[in-house]
């Protein structure tokens, strides 16, 4: 395959590292975005804008692998309609936009369409073991990640092969969902939320950038994989691990589901649905995680913010 790689949302948090390792590996990487410049040393970058279907036709030239990553943070805004919207909007539109060019050029060298998808897709479903067949969900998370595949299975039509990752709770150093996690214990008041029995699928920042090159680099993975450690904790043990690597007492009441439902509203299922997902699929085709286990992943996260 033509070592070019077109990614989008490539200054994101797993877009930023996954750019720098493609580098590394000698591959030529190129970002879709609003400015001039991603800000990173050997990357060509070439101007989009979503809302107004527009793109530069460059961005396309020599590239044989599309990694899909754009979107608008799930959990950054209030879910208003208006938000709900561009969260979908951001995902779907802006991989049509590509494939409205992949059309008009006939003679293009994409080979792979590599994207990100979410275990939101599977909705709250208690203890049930999720595999990649079992059916998706039906809350706005569900939705999302419905809507969002199946728009980059019109890839199809094109001839690349496509790979889907259902991607858990990326756990790094450099900010994310483990940031928002760690502060209340950090502040002496963490507790499990709601029931604390639903599952939390999560995945190392390294596990994720791995991952994606591992779908780039292995010409017979196809489909859909979820994207998360087998290591999997409900969000009692969650807490629990995060508060004994701090070592930080845990010590309040869990926060009750109708006390998170009137904070939050409707955006309580990201903390509340229930996501047993399965890795048997990922690790069938050879992947090895760095990180199975969430202390070690933990540990090592915060060894490395205290070296700075």
């Amino acid at each position: 395959m033509n070592k070019t790689v077109l990614i989008t949302g490539g200054t994101g948090l797993i877009g930023m590292p996954l750019t720098k390792a493609l580098l590394a590996k000698g591959y030529s990487v190129h970002h879709l975005s609003r400015s001039k410049s991603s800000g990173i040393e050997g990357v060509k970058t070439f101007e989009w804008n979503i809302q107004e279907d527009r793109i530069d036709p460059a961005c396309l030239e020599n590239v044989g692998a599309i990694i899909h990553l754009a979107g608008e943070g799930i959990g950054s805004r209030p879910w208003t309609n208006r938000q709900k919207k561009e969260i979908i909007e951001s995902r779907t539109k802006s991989i049509k936009l590509i494939y409205g060019l992949m059309r008009e050029m006939t003679d293009h060298r994409v080979e792979a369409v590599i994207s990100a998808s979410g275990v939101g897709y599977y909705g709250n479903r208690a203890d049930e073991i999720l595999t990649e067949d079992s059916f998706p969900g039906g809350d706005f998370l569900a939705h999302t990640c419905v809507e969002w595949e199946e728009v980059v299975d019109e890839a199809e039509e094109l001839g690349p092969r496509i790979v889907k990752l259902r991607t858990g709770i990326v756990l790094s150093e450099k900010g994310g969902a483990l940031a928002k996690m760690d502060a209340p214990i950090k502040a002496g008041l963490g507790a499990p939320l709601g029931s604390g029995k639903q599952w939390m699928p999560w995945i190392h920042l390294d596990d994720i950038v791995a991952l994606y090159l591992h779908a780039l680099e292995n010409e017979q993975l196809e489909g859909t994989y979820n994207a998360s450690s087998p290591d999997i904790k409900t969000n009692e043990d969650f807490t629990k691990s995060i508060a004994k690597v701090l070592n930080k007492p845990l010590f309040l009441p869990a926060v009750p589901p109708f006390a998170l439902r009137l904070l939050l509203g409707e955006m309580c299922a990201l903390v509340l649905n229930s996501t047993r997902t399965s890795s048997d699929k990922i690790q069938g085709t050879g992947f090895n995680f760095i990180f199975e286990k969430l202390e070690d992943a933990l540990k090592t996260i915060y060894e490395r913010k205290t070296a700075g």
